[in-house]
């Protein structure tokens, strides 16, 4: 089994690598293809994954390997297609990361999901709808104001789709448990912003009452209607997430030296009740049952009591520390007088965490609770105070508290204050130095990696296994960080980047190959975000980096090929989940692709149409510079015409945002179209008049779908320097496409 997650992990990579090259290449806007052949390649690469995919699943040697290989290239094929659909958007200049392009892609993914029931098509056809409708309603490159009941009525509806989703995973209409976690946090996001009373002065006081039922009920339903262990933790950090929001709202409005005595009074009363509520637990969990009925259920009810325990110390360790902390901070900054603040606050840190350092013996939740309102407010003393003797001072009594605690959570949250404490003891030592910030993460960052190779003289014990742990996740943060900063010597930007890569390559292979699954996921995690952020940042050009990525992919796949027919590590046919993928409905599967295919077509023939046969106008622009991440490089542009005359302006204002408008162009000076009014439904135009299709921004504007031009890559500044107009082609139904910008 070992093996057989190593050569699942190459694959994954190597198909991962694949599809970076692909997107890299798409979005570096290369001008030595023309536009059919960017679409015949497109499409090309699509028939290439499926086609793959399909060979695969007919291959009955190496069972588990192949299969698994079909199913990845599947889901591949279904990501070049968004590809492509970005393509053909850039190719035509549509508006950068629309909603229609994201649309377009949610389709074939929810098709294949409801095909396949395959977790990636389910969690990929959930994002692209949630970018789908927040691309609709927030478009990326448009500027579009939203009134305060449209905002509700926006938060309303994602609260809405998930909170169905939910229902219908938890009712097993759909399985997916990833997809249940998943849409149950976002139901709760979303309730949590609408209760912002800053934002909703109307909505927000009464959208509290719906998220605290929606709290209340989920605590009811998880433990005396169908016990879930982890549903009952997202609903705590639900509760804690709301107790923070709502302490800091009140703050933002009744700041005061009694709010902060109320505050720290607030986590008293918490930390009591939960002693108390503790016993009370305790209690229950050891009475014996009186009748036989009542035994039935004795080991069921046990096990609740403990399990609802634990999540109410997870509640009050939460809140009470977010809130003790600025409780107490807040209380010493406003009360402190002539007496320096810094020194008040760094003498209570100590006074705080010295005491509960020694009695072991205190309720755990109290004594964590306690160590970290400490700790944080003498960070902040120090880092205020900035004298480095009192930073090392209060470093070892952080050090110290790593073998005062016990637990993987625990231990975490304390190597972070290690590492905050060593990062604020290494600026007050080195702030002068040139290059101060790369040097202290390059220090930083060796320090993790020999403590983390420490872990390799000691013996096996839970005190190890954390030091591991919390070694390997603060080494990979720091080298990441390390591969965005400046040199410190000659080309140590890209020795770092090369050095991340292969680091976090080796330890993903070496951890699933241990089947260390912590270590692992941590790797895999690090990897994948190495590839994301790199995109436009590394050294490389886009189009040279989708060629590495290519080859490095078609290597990756090759040498996991021939390690997995070496070792011949398979699962049974009949247990191979992924063998089954493409056995359900190849027929519906087959359909879909057609369908893609045919999309790619449509949209390509009915914008060459256009080109052909639109009318060609001429408009004054505005450029500027941004990036879309699918698509590349884009200079935004705002038109003479998308602001009208005052008179008309007020009424395109009292139109609902995203609402449609046709308007009337007619030609003026140098051929330059410019606005005369908005179109009567039926009337007539002039000669050197025409009709263009537009929508509301929800304020004074009108967008007409051409508001961006997709440019090479590295071009957008000369562009944007230099085009002054924009000729644009006008179709018989008002629908615009951008054609080219020119100085003149």
């Amino acid at each position: 089994m070992l093996r057989l997650n190593v050569t699942r992990v190459g694959f994954l990579m190597g198909v991962s690598l694949l599809l970076a090259a692909i997107i890299y290449f798409f979005a570096a806007n290369w001008g030595g293809l023309a536009r059919a052949d960017k679409i015949l390649a497109s499409a090309g690469i699509m028939v290439l994954f499926y086609g793959v995919s399909y060979i695969f699943s007919k291959m009955k040697i190496m069972l588990g390997h192949h299969s698994f290989l079909s199913a990845i290239f599947l889901v591949g094929g279904c990501i070049s297609f968004g590809a492509a659909v970005a393509l053909l958007n850039q190719i035509y200049n549509s508006h950068a990361d629309n909603y229609e392009l994201f649309l377009v892609w949610s389709i074939p993914a929810l098709l294949f999901s409801l095909i396949t029931r395959f977790n990636p098509f389910y969690l990929l056809a959930y994002a692209l709808v949630h970018l789908t409708l927040w691309q609709y309603f927030f478009p990326t490159s448009l500027n579009v104001v939203h009134t305060d009941s449209e905002l509700l009525m926006i938060g309303c509806l994602f609260a809405l789709i998930n909170l169905i989703l939910f229902v219908l995973l938890e009712a097993k209409v759909i399985l997916s448990a990833p997809l249940k976690y998943v849409s149950f946090i976002v139901f709760h996001i979303s309730l949590l912003v609408l209760t912002n009373s800053t934002l909703y002065e109307q909505y927000g006081p009464w959208m509290n009452i719906v998220c605290v039922a929606a709290i209340a009920f989920g605590f009811f339903f998880f433990t005396r209607m169908r016990l879930n262990k982890v549903m009952l933790t997202l609903n705590a950090l639900a509760a804690s997430a709301y107790a923070v929001f709502k302490f800091f709202e009140l703050m933002s409005e009744h700041t005061s030296t009694t709010f902060f005595v109320l505050g720290l009074v607030f986590v008293t009363i918490l930390l009591t009740g939960n002693v108390f509520f503790f016993r009370y637990l305790n209690k229950l969990g050891s009475q014996a049952p009186s009748t036989e009925k009542q035994a039935d259920g004795a080991e069921a009810e046990e096990h609740t009591s403990v399990l609802v325990g634990k999540i109410v110390s997870t509640i009050v360790t939460i809140v009470g520390v977010v809130i003790g902390s600025i409780s107490l901070i807040g209380l010493v900054l406003m009360a402190a007088g002539s007496v320096p603040p810094e020194n008040v606050l760094l003498v209570i840190s100590f006074l705080f965490v010295l005491p509960v350092l020694v009695l072991r013996r205190l309720n755990a939740v109290i004594r964590y609770t306690v160590l970290t309102i400490g700790y944080a407010a003498g960070l902040i003393a120090i880092a205020w105070i900035d004298t480095a003797g009192l930073s090392l001072v209060f470093l070892a009594v952080t050090i110290a508290g790593w073998f005062s605690l016990h637990g993987r959570a625990q231990h975490l949250f304390i190597y972070s204050l290690i590492n905050l404490n060593a990062a604020i003891l290494l600026f007050q030592l080195f702030g002068p130095v040139h290059h101060a910030a790369s040097f202290i993460v390059f220090i930083m960052a060796s320090l993790n990696a020999l403590i983390y190779a420490s872990h390799l003289l000691m013996r096996e014990s839970p005190l190890k296994q954390h030091l591991r742990e919390c070694g390997l996740f603060f080494t990979l943060l720091l080298l990441f960080w390390l591969t965005f900063m400046d040199d410190i010597f000659p080309n140590s930007y890209e020795w770092f980047n090369i050095l991340n890569f292969i680091v976090v390559t080796a330890l993903a292979f070496l951890y699933v190959r241990r089947n260390r699954v912590m270590e692992a996921t941590v790797s895999l995690v690090f990897w994948f975000v190495f590839l994301a952020f790199k995109y436009y940042d590394l050294f490389w050009t886009l189009l040279h980096k989708s060629i590495t990525l290519a080859l490095l992919g078609l290597i990756v796949i090759a040498v996991t090929y021939v390690f997995a027919y070496r070792t011949r590590s398979a699962v049974p046919e009949g247990a191979d989940e992924y063998s089954r993928l493409l056995r359900r409905s190849p027929i519906l599967i087959g359909i879909v692709i057609v369908l893609q295919l045919g999309y790619v077509g449509y949209h390509a023939a009915t914008s060459e149409a256009l080109l052909a046969s639109g009318t060609s106008i001429k408009l004054a622009i505005e450029p500027i510079d941004p990036r879309s991440i699918l698509q590349g490089d884009y200079v935004r542009l705002g038109y003479s015409i998308s602001t009208p005359p005052e008179h008309i302006a007020k009424e395109v204002e009292s139109r609902r945002s995203l609402s449609r408008i046709k308007v009337v162009l007619r030609e003026g000076d140098n051929g330059v179209y410019v606005f005369d009014r908005l179109y009567a439904s039926g009337e007539k135009l002039a000669s050197k008049e025409i009709v263009i299709n537009g929508s509301s921004s929800g304020w004074r504007t009108i967008n007409y779908g051409i508001e961006t031009y997709f440019v090479p890559e590295g071009t957008g500044t000369e562009t944007e320097q230099n085009a002054r107009f924009a000729y644009v082609k006008i179709g018989k139904k008002g629908d615009a496409m951008l054609e080219r910008l020119s100085k003149e």
